[in-house]
């Protein structure tokens, strides 16, 4: 299924024209750009719209797509993922007996969730997001402490995390990996639990500052943009880094204006259309349950969270 992405006919339309999106779109909005708290909206994410899609095609055993991470995009772990951006109420009973179950038969012999039954060795990404989903939906305290472990276990001294850690020598953190887990950092304080807070909270801090020494994008030796990629917004961002998503990051954690965040900021606002919104600029490949939005045109998502990135660091431009 493709949901349209029609383009509004003028600036000052922008926020109307996030307000005719999805119920996910118009919720978040509403809290994050116009200070409103709609539970009316966010109840009817379940009930409608891609939400209610989504839930919808978690088949009989309690997953999604044919195992807990196959196929990529289309399994149980990327869909929790999308539902728990889409603000969806964190109280789902379906959802909460998901991850009970994948706790129940994934978690491998280093403490964290493994992407199959039969892995020896947990991968930081997967875990970094898991406790982003599973922290987000209310997962029982006790069976998220082996995950807290393992990722403190793989935690560099640079500052982040790198997937490639527990497999082969490693000497550099991966934006990619540290944001992931930076976000699960983020839910598991957001949501109450407390078991070894103020280790993660510590090294989510070194973490910020390892992104920030790299100016989000740059190599730290050279000041060249080490991966273009990073510059290109995509959504659903999966377990790859960009700028938006990064920035996204920052403000929903409250993290204070950096000057190293500027260059990121700079290009995001680069990338502003004539017409007040941002686009999608790429896809990541694979099959997926549906499409969003198409690439190439003018994306909710995208300027949603441009808008409130820019609405945090005081730099969102006048319409």
């Amino acid at each position: 299924m493709t949901v349209s992405s029609t383009t509004p006919d003028k600036a000052p339309s922008v926020i109307d024209w996030l307000l005719e999106g999805d119920v996910s779109i118009q919720y978040q909005t509403h809290r994050d750009l116009l200070g409103q708290d709609r539970p009316d909206l966010r109840a009817r994410i379940a009930r409608e719209g891609w939400g209610a899609q989504f839930l919808e095609l978690r088949d009989p055993k309690g997953h999604w797509g044919e195992a807990f991470y196959q196929m990529k995009w289309t399994s149980t772990h990327y869909t929790l993922l999308d539902l728990k951006n889409l603000a969806i109420a964190s109280n789902l009973a379906p959802v909460q007996e998901t991850i009970a179950q994948v706790i129940r038969t994934h978690r491998g012999p280093d403490g964290g969730i493994v992407h199959a039954t039969d892995a020896k060795k947990s991968d930081v990404c997967i875990n970094g997001m898991f406790l982003n989903y599973a922290s987000y939906f209310g997962a029982n305290a006790d069976d998220l402490t082996s995950v807290v472990e393992f990722l403190m276990t793989e935690h560099m001294p640079d500052g982040g995390w790198n997937c490639q850690s527990n497999r082969r020598a490693i000497v550099h953190s991966s934006v990619h990996s540290t944001l992931s887990v930076l976000e699960g950092i983020h839910e598991y304080r957001t949501n109450g639990y407390r078991y070894q807070l103020d280790t993660l909270l510590s090294a989510g801090e070194q973490a910020v500052e390892f992104l920030l020494r790299h100016r989000l994008f740059k190599s730290q030796r050279t000041g060249e943009v080490f991966d273009p990629k990073l510059l290109m917004l995509s959504y659903p961002s999966r377990w790859r880094f960009d700028i938006l998503r990064a920035l996204d990051y920052f403000q929903q954690a409250g993290v204070d204006y950096d000057e190293r965040m500027q260059d990121a900021l700079d290009v995001l606002l680069q990338k502003r259309r004539k017409d007040g919104t941002w686009p999608v600029q790429a896809r990541h490949p694979g099959k997926v349950h549906f499409t969003m939005e198409r690439t190439g045109g003018a994306s909710r998502w995208n300027t949603l969270r441009a808008m409130r990135v820019l609405k945090h660091f005081k730099q969102l431009p006048v319409v």
